[in-house]
């Protein structure tokens, strides 16, 4: 199990301020949406300055005509990340496209389909998709893989499940990781580090634990040593 580090701040400077303190870890560092539309190339860049061990896992969820995904992602390849993701509710055509188009990359990032939100919880996402979140997981899941898309990103209460149906090469993220039970915010289907583990997630994502901590280089150390010791 991998930890990855959602940078959410507010600023660059407060994003790059909070990896300075964590330069010396062996981590991924999650760069989301608002942050590229902010801070661009120069922010991965910034990041891989502090230190080049640093794994970026760029979350854009692509989501648009299979050709224009699949151009997406062949700029997206261009930026030396390390991990990207596109939602599953693009199809199978679409995911097919980006990685057929990433064939001919050396070094491509892993890809990784966004299944259900996890700020969603039943009746918000059955207003949208008309199925039970389980169900409609397992069958993004399904169409991910057969196109040869690395994992697939869920909450913890899918992932099991998506373990038990697929290889165990087929690789599950995990965000809305609340470590030793914080509070949830905005999130729905939340979890801690052992129901991570127990989940057989091979990511994890935590955000709010960490920057908004008195102390994040402990919280991170923490996470760290009780993955460890969890193995």
């Amino acid at each position: 199990m991998k930890l990855c580090v959602a940078l959410d701040l507010a600023s660059a400077k407060e994003n790059l301020d909070l990896l300075e303190l964590l330069r010396d870890y062996g981590i991924w560092v999650k760069v989301g949406l608002r942050s590229f539309i902010r801070d661009g190339q120069a922010f991965l860049h910034a990041i891989k300055a502090i230190n080049p061990a640093f794994k970026i896992f760029l979350d854009l969820k692509l989501y648009d005509i299979p050709n224009t995904m699949g151009d997406s992602i062949d700029e997206i390849a261009k930026l030396d990340v390390d991990m990207v993701t596109l939602h599953a509710s693009s199809g199978r055509v679409g995911m097919r496209e980006v990685m057929e188009r990433l064939e001919v990359i050396e070094n491509p990032p892993l890809v990784m389909a966004v299944s259900a939100l996890t700020s969603f919880d039943e009746e918000s996402f059955f207003e949208i998709y008309h199925r039970d979140i389980p169900s409609q997981v397992l069958e993004f899941a399904k169409m991910a893989s057969s196109v040869g898309v690395n994992g697939i990103v869920c909450s913890c209460l899918e992932s099991l499940q998506i373990k038990q149906t697929f290889s165990r090469d087929f690789l599950t993220l995990t965000p809305a990781i609340r470590p030793f039970g914080e509070g949830s915010g905005d999130q729905k289907r939340v979890a801690n580090l052992q129901d991570a583990k127990e989940a057989m997630s091979d990511f994890i994502v935590v955000g709010r634990p960490i920057y908004k901590a008195a102390n994040p280089q402990e919280v991170v150390k923490k996470i760290l040593e009780t993955m460890e010791l969890s193995c």
